[in-house]
């Protein structure tokens, strides 16, 4: 800081006087004419700081005939009120060389990254001199003017003001705040209120605009956040490296009128491409102007690069740097890219303000003074900075409903591609188990077809042996025949539960006893039981009119015979397995409780789930694939009924089955009572038949010995025929009683075949059975009376022969 003493003026003067003062330097420089240096405090405006060594107002004249400096600071003791007019600014003046180069050095300290400020400070120190005789006379005559209306003035009595209360200025301060908070509260509300950016920001920019009396007020805004400065500070480094190198080299740039060596062109047009691949750039994207007059600007973009000569430009404006220029003229008076873009844009003063996003910067509120210089006030600074902070709410506001919106659609379209994959998914899965579907019916005929040999014949051959068997060749032959019936246990369990996942079962219902079915399959299970050490006992609670049910008995018995076997199974010898039937009105209760090695809790939601044992240590132990409990489930709702299941490890289980009664059907009761003529234990060789012909299609040379031997130790004289094409005139000409049709012969449609065999002469009321490999209504569509179930058991076989012969009923 200058010191007071080394000034030849130092006095008071109101701001009328201290701008007098201002417009005499403005007079002398126009005198003195080109080269000269004409400054103010504006020159300082564009740093971030200010420095405290500076009087707050300074002017400053130095040319070859006259120089001169004037510094002032404002006494804030002597303002009243906030009237422009009131104040006062202890003024100093001096023409010393030494004092004015002192001041030079000043400057040139603070504007240190402006290379051309200190060329252009040392060629002024260079050119100091005394002031011209006449143009100090002059200026000293024409500063004695300025102070003498300055005492006229503070000696005349107090001023009076017409018609206005001495209050009128505080009156007006105070309305000005009022319209202030109502504008800024109105943009608040509007902002709570929309989520339209682009209504916000244009009735803001109107708005304020207004409000401060500006020319023109715009939102500059950056193309991209600027997340980080690194790279804009390596840019400005390099900038003023080529400086630091050019003035080395005794060059200076273009705006200093002075030309580049062309051996040097290089050096700035690689600097140059190296600071445009960083440059980051924005445009003008809202405008408000006072009237037409006024150029727009709107959609101006920095194609000039002006501002990337700028130290800390957008940093410094990211750390909340507000900009006042009073006067372009003088502020960018060492920034001649910048200036020369003002005046054609039509800019004298200017108030910018940041709009900061997250603490990064969005871009710039800025107001515009286009025909004259305008000093901004502390409050409209304040106010703008207001507005702005308001301003990027709304804006974040906006980005984030925009995320949510983008985030919405994302989440859209991801559930239309995950539909679109659950569906394919869907389809693949349909397609797979039809594909399985097939493949088990396929595999039910090559599978069960053998089956029927090896079942048939070893039970033929107990039975029907002609000559004498060693023990050991029955126990061989009975071997034979257990493991063929378990075998097919096996697949028919696998069959049964793809044809009920693929809702292809029917029910075949009828009307049976359920204490005689629960006495039959314990009976059946009794030695099973025996061979493992468990006691099995029976408990029916049922009178005579609840005995009788309505059901598919053969899935009953299944439902019952895997429950009992499931608990004979994990039943270590010496337990007990218990079966409890009874009803509750309309519902059949089968109840089935072990004291087996129980199910851990965690593992109950496994029971029923196919190809599951619940402990890995088990399979060692406990043969079985795993379908048992998963086919009752099924069976079980198969019937509209349920099953539950309580369980206590090493305690035991009990397996409880809720059954309703299903729909009566005639045809179905006298099925069961033929059936119930004979038990399991019954040889066939008892049943009596009446005499009769039988004729079997079959081109299956194996189901066919079998089914001729069963049936010729029945009584019957059998024959078979090969091709159902050949066999009609056959068919016409022995009249049999029954015709058993394999339904999958080869190149036949079995309708057809039934249609003909019926179109025969004496062959309309003929039995026809029919032999397939899966259980279907379709089977009776056909035009058979029955049908039979491969492989072929010998007591089914003759059930059903005897089912067709009794009284000529039809099944």
């Amino acid at each position: 800081m200058l010191s007071y003493q080394n000034f030849i003026l130092r006095r008071n003067l109101s701001l009328t006087s201290f701008n007098g003062l201002r417009t005499l330097f403005g007079q002398m420089a126009q005198r003195v004419g080109e080269p000269n240096l004409l400054l103010t405090e504006d020159v300082l405006s564009t740093l971030t700081v200010r420095p405290p060594q500076i009087e707050e107002k300074f002017t400053l004249l130095v040319s070859e005939q006259f120089s001169g400096l004037m510094v002032a600071t404002q006494r804030l003791e002597e303002v009243s009120w906030e009237d422009p007019e009131d104040k006062l600014y202890q003024v100093g003046l001096t023409f010393a060389p030494e004092a004015i180069a002192a001041f030079l050095t000043q400057l040139s300290t603070f504007l240190k990254d402006h290379p051309l400020a200190e060329q252009t400070f040392q060629q002024a120190s260079q050119i100091l001199r005394p002031n011209d005789a006449n143009l100090q006379s002059d200026f000293t005559l024409s500063l004695l003017d300025i102070i003498t209306e300055e005492s006229k003035k503070n000696s005349s009595p107090d001023p009076i003001y017409p018609f206005v209360s001495v209050c009128q200025p505080v009156h007006e301060a105070l309305k000005q705040q009022v319209e202030q908070e109502r504008l800024l509260n109105q943009v608040t509300t509007q902002i709570r209120d929309s989520l339209e950016l682009p209504e916000i920001l244009e009735t803001a920019v109107e708005q304020v605009r207004n409000f401060l009396q500006a020319d023109r007020l715009l939102i500059y805004q950056f193309q991209q956040p600027l997340s980080s400065v690194k790279h804009l500070e390596i840019a400005e480094n390099d900038i003023l490296n080529f400086y630091e190198m050019a003035a080395k080299q005794e060059l200076h740039p273009e705006e200093s009128n002075l030309t580049i060596p062309e051996n040097d062109n290089q050096l700035e047009q690689d600097f140059e491409q190296e600071v445009s691949d960083r440059k980051i750039w924005g445009r003008v994207t809202y405008e408000a102007r006072a009237s037409d007059e006024i150029p727009s600007v709107l959609g101006f973009s920095e194609e000039e690069r002006c501002f990337l000569f700028v130290p800390n430009c957008r940093e410094k404006y990211r750390k909340g740097f507000t900009l006042a220029v009073k006067d372009i003229e003088t502020a960018y008076t060492f920034h001649p890219c910048i200036l020369n873009l003002m005046r054609q844009n039509q800019v004298r003063a200017k108030l910018v303000v940041p709009i900061l996003i997250q603490e990064q910067l969005w871009g710039l509120l800025i107001a515009h003074q286009c025909f004259e210089p305008r000093q901004w006030q502390d409050n409209e600074k304040k106010f703008l900075s207001h507005i702005a902070e308001h301003l990027a709410i709304a804006i974040y506001q906006a980005q984030l409903y925009a995320e949510v919106q983008q985030q919405k659609h994302t989440l859209e379209k991801r559930v239309i591609d995950r539909t679109q994959e659950l569906h394919d998914a869907m389809l693949l899965a349909q397609s797979a188990n039809r594909a399985k579907t097939e493949f088990l019916a396929t595999m039910s005929h090559e599978l069960r077809t053998p089956l029927t040999c090896v079942i048939g014949l070893s039970a033929t051959l107990l039975r029907w042996s002609f000559g004498q068997l060693s023990q050991k060749q029955r126990d061989y032959l009975q071997s034979i025949h257990d493991n063929g019936e378990h075998l097919l246990e096996l697949i028919n369990d696998i069959l049964e539960l793809s044809q009920l996942e693929a809702g292809k079962t029917v029910l075949n219902i009828s009307e049976f006893s359920l204490s005689q079915l629960a006495h039959q399959e314990m009976t059946n299970l009794k030695q099973k039981a025996s061979q493992r050490g468990v006691e099995l006992a029976v408990a029916i609670r049922l009178d005579s009119q609840q005995d009788r049910f309505l059901a598919d008995d053969r899935r009953v018995r299944q439902i019952l015979y895997n429950l009992l076997s499931n608990g004979i199974k994990f039943t270590p010898q010496g337990g007990r397995v218990i079966l409890r039937v009874w009803r509750e009105g309309n519902r059949a209760v089968l109840q089935v409780e072990d004291t087996g090695i129980g199910i851990p809790e965690h593992q109950k939601h496994l029971l029923f789930q196919k190809f599951q044992q619940l402990d890995s240590s088990y399979h060692r132990q406990y043969e079985g694939t795993g379908l048992g409990l998963a086919l009752t489930k099924q069976l079980v709702e198969l019937h509209g009924g349920r099953i539950e299941v309580n369980s206590t490890v090493g305690v035991g289980s009990i397996f409880t089955v809720w059954l309703p009664k299903q729909q009566y059907l005639a045809t179905e009761k006298l099925s069961h009572e033929l059936s119930s003529s004979y038990t399991k234990e019954e040889t066939l060789i008892n049943l009596k038949f009446p005499a009769g012909r039988i004729v079997v299609i079959e081109n299956h040379e194996e189901t066919a010995t079998l089914i001729c031997e069963i049936l010729t130790a029945a009584g019957f004289q059998v024959v078979w025929l090969l091709e159902a094409s050949t066999a009609m005139k056959q068919i016409e000409i022995l009249q049999p009683v029954i015709v058993i049709l394999d339904l999958q012969l080869s190149g036949n449609n079995g309708k057809e075949i039934v249609e003909q065999i019926r179109s025969l002469p004496g062959m309309q009321d003929v039995k026809i059975l029919a032999l397939t490999n899966k259980v279907s209504s379709d089977n009776l569509v056909l035009g058979a009376n029955n049908y039979l179930l491969k492989p072929i058991l010998p007591q089914s076989l003759l059930h059903k022969i005897q089912l067709l012969m009794a009284n000529n009923i039809d099944e």
